[in-house]
This record gives structure tokens, C-alpha cells and sequence, in this order.
């Protein structure tokens, strides 16, 4: 009796194993047919803009050149004043 328990016992994780490396071996094979088509993609996203990188581009231009505007007329307003000081 304790023979076929043995037996046993080795018997079902060698019947379990192959589905295990089965599994392991598919992943392995998918990831390999995934990469490439991966890699264009990576591609494709560095070379193009979107929509929303596109409109926060934009937006981050306005912002600068609003910026850079304020600067001027502050900096005219302060050489204005001092201007009428200086009569």
C-alpha cells in the first residue's frame, strides 16, 4: 500500500508538469512574435505627434510667448516711469 502511494505521489506531478512547461514555452513563443510589432509601435509613437501632444504643445507656446509679452510691457511700464521721474 505504501509502495502505490509513492508511486503515486510521482506519478501526478509528472502528469502536471508538461501543461506547466507547456504554458511557460507558449508565453515564450507569443512574446517572441509580440516583439516586433512592439518595437514598430514604440516607433511610430517617437516619430508622430498626437492630438493631445499637439494641443499641449500649442498651449505651452501661447503660454510662453504670453509670458514673454508681460515681461515686455512690465519692463516698458518700469522704464516709463522712471522716465517721468528723471524730467
Amino acid at each position: 500500500m505504501r509502495r502505490k502511494l509513492h508511486r503515486l505521489a510521482l506519478l501526478v506531478p509528472a502528469l502536471l508538469l508538461p501543461g506547466c512547461v507547456a504554458t511557460a514555452v507558449a508565453g515564450a513563443a507569443v512574446a517572441v512574435v509580440k516583439a516586433p510589432f512592439q518595437i514598430a509601435g514604440a516607433a511610430v509613437d517617437g516619430l508622430t505627434t498626437s492630438q493631445e501632444e499637439a494641443d499641449r504643445n500649442a498651449g505651452r507656446k501661447a503660454r510662453q510667448e504670453r509670458e514673454k509679452a508681460e515681461k515686455a510691457y512690465r519692463k516698458a511700464e518700469k522704464e516709463r516711469r522712471k522716465a517721468e521721474r528723471d524730467r
